[in-house]
């Protein structure tokens, strides 16, 4: 009986890894790359600044995706890993068949410019079970977790409304759409686009880059 329990808990670890690695993996004939299109732009969300950068790691995502929300453990292992010496850097890519992805994506930007980027992506990784798959608006959740982390309420409603706040994510879109990115989530290292099959092939990428 406890060989099949290990069993079980052995193959529901496989098929969280094969989700994050295999359900988003980009098509065959992706796009490709348009030439305005920037992976990296001055506002892009650095969430480390190693003194001496070995390489660069972006991250497409989208907060009501659950492959990201899976990817989320192995992420913050390899940023504490190696973020002395790679840039992380993570950018909206808010999928059309989630209602509420683009309003958790003007929410996590509103709560940004108060300085609340890692900790509101973290409440929405964190609650994603609890709001995701919803058709009708999450966006009053979604505020009350800005004002569970503290900002300005007055300065963050008047960011989720703000033509330039949804003029930001749209330019995230638009240039993942021009680098090829059809799902999330999707890496790219020191500008090549990957296709990750193993949790060990990602460490083993990071760790030749950080070398």
């Amino acid at each position: 009986m406890i060989i099949w329990i290990i069993l079980g808990v052995v193959m529901a670890a496989s098929l969280i890894w094969y989700a994050v690695f295999t359900a988003n993996k980009p098509e065959p004939a992706a796009l490709q790359p348009a030439s305005d299109a920037q992976l990296v732009r001055d506002d892009s969300h650095r969430l480390t600044t190693p003194a001496a950068e070995k390489a660069q790691l972006v991250e497409f995502l989208d907060f009501e995706c659950e492959s990201c929300r899976a990817a989320v453990p192995l992420v913050e292992e390899l940023k504490k890993e190696y973020g002395d010496r790679i840039t992380f850097i993570n950018r909206y890519f808010p999928l059309p068949g989630h209602a509420n992805s683009g309003t958790a994506a003007l929410a996590v930007e509103a709560a940004a410019q108060q300085g609340k980027y890692e900790q509101m992506a973290a409440k929405l990784f964190e609650t994603q079970s609890q709001w995701g798959e919803k058709q009708d608006s999450q966006a009053a959740v979604f505020r009350s977790y800005a004002e569970e982390l503290g900002v300005d309420m007055g300065t963050y409603d008047a960011a989720v409304a703000a033509e330039e706040t949804k003029e930001r994510i749209r330019r995230d879109i638009a240039d993942g759409k021009g680098l090829g990115v059809t799902g999330t989530p999707t890496f790219f290292l020191n500008g090549e686009k990957l296709t990750l099959n193993t949790e060990d092939q990602f460490r083993q990428l990071l760790a030749d880059a950080a070398k």
